[in-house]
C-alpha cells in the first residue's frame, strides 16, 4: 500500500519532535493494516476518516482516504481536535 501525504500534513509533522513521530508512525501502521479502523464523517467531509490515537498523553486526530482501488492511502490532516473539523473542511 502506497502512502501519499498533503501539503497540509506534511507542514504539521515538520514541527513534531523524534518520539511523536514515532506515535504517527505507529498509528499509520495501525491504519495500513485495517484502512477501516478510523471513524467515517459524512456530510462534507464524506469519504474521510478520522483516527484518534494518543501522542505523549494528548489527544490527536489524523485524518485520511483510501484510494478507490485500495492501494494508496492518503494523509489528509494531523492536529488536536481544536479547530481540526474547521481547518480539514477548507
Amino acid at each position: 500500500m502506497r502512502i501519499l501525504q498533503t501539503g497540509i500534513f506534511k507542514r504539521n509533522i515538520k514541527r513534531l519532535h523524534a518520539n511523536q513521530k514515532k506515535a504517527l508512525d505507529k498509528a499509520v501502521r495501525t491504519i495500513m493494516s485495517d484502512p477501516m479502523v478510523g471513524d467515517a464523517k459524512v456530510g462534507d467531509l464524506a469519504g474521510v476518516r478520522v483516527y484518534k490515537f494518543k501522542m505523549i498523553g494528548q489527544l490527536m486526530l489524523l485524518a485520511y482516504e483510501v484510494d478507490e482501488s485500495g492501494d494508496a492511502l492518503v494523509l489528509l490532516a494531523l492536529g488536536s481536535h481544536e479547530n481540526f473539523y474547521r481547518d480539514l473542511k477548507c
